[in-house]
């Protein structure tokens, strides 16, 4: 029986650093996705024809990160996760296991997370298609053809969201494989 205390006790420090290490990964991928869409700015000079006889008129015209509420929604649901991540990270580093209550919030909070970093990068995702692809039958044109640099940066700051939704994924599963060794 010492011998299943001893490797009990090592397996739950590897599991709390792992779990640290996980919440500082959701912390630094949910701030630089937030971030990087969130300074997300172009501007070009956009040909318009006004009149079919005059020669096109040259206009500035600027893509903006909160022009869409897709991306407002994926920025903000960003800065949430970063904003729990890094206050869970505290909580987890005070509470060393001694709570149980606070450790059936944070996993709750968790799976809230992965919902909330999935349905932004979801929304982010639809509208960057649309720019990217056009829709034919409403008459939208894709925007991606003239803005590349906004819509790459859109692609990198979706990308690294769903880096994060999937640790926060990770930090459920971790925690549900941590209660069914207890309960064996």
């Amino acid at each position: 029986m010492e011998g299943g205390k001893q490797v009990e006790v090592a397996n739950k420090t590897s599991v709390r650093g792992l779990d640290l290490i996980l919440r500082f990964l959701g912390f630094a991928s949910t701030l630089v996705a937030a971030i990087v869409l969130g300074i997300d700015k172009q501007t070009k000079l956009v040909s318009v024809t006004v009149v079919s006889t005059l020669p096109p008129i040259s206009v500035p015209v600027t893509a903006k990160w909160h022009y869409l509420s897709a991306f407002v929604y994926f920025v903000v649901a960003n800065a949430i996760a970063c904003a729990y991540a890094a206050i869970s990270l505290l909580l987890v580093l005070a509470n060393r296991g001694a709570k149980k209550g606070l450790a059936l919030m944070i996993i709750t909070l968790d799976l809230v997370m992965v919902a909330l970093l999935f349905s932004g990068g979801g929304a982010a995702l639809a509208v960057g298609l649309i720019g990217y692809e056009g829709n034919s039958h409403v008459q939208w044109n894709k925007v991606c053809n003239v803005f590349g640099k906004f819509c790459h940066q859109v692609a990198g700051a979706i990308v690294v969201s769903l880096v994060g939704s999937a640790v926060f994924l990770l930090l459920v599963l971790l925690a549900m494989l941590n209660l069914h060794k207890k309960h064996q």
